[in-house]
């Protein structure tokens, strides 16, 4: 099961890291790739939100690679 979700685009410099991160710190996401499938850019915009990366960690929208909430996140959601 996916602890995380991330919306990321294909060449998005920004998204690479996060997902690199994400990989390094054996977080497991699904990848939700704005640029392949048009649904996702609507749950984005659905949102409030136009820019990736994005990751969503139970109810916490996360912007760029922000490893202190990311972490933050995470100990919320294994708290519930």
């Amino acid at each position: 099961m996916s602890e995380a979700i991330v919306y990321s685009s294909t060449n998005c410099h920004y998204c690479a890291q996060l997902k690199q991160y994400l990989k390094d710190q054996n977080i497991a996401y699904e990848e939700r790739n704005i640029d392949t499938n048009p649904e996702y850019a609507q749950q984005l915009e659905g949102m409030g939100l136009m820019s990736v990366p994005v990751t969503v960690i139970g109810g916490m929208q996360i912007l760029g690679l922000n490893p202190s909430r990311i972490k933050k996140a995470l100990a919320a959601a294994v708290a519930q």
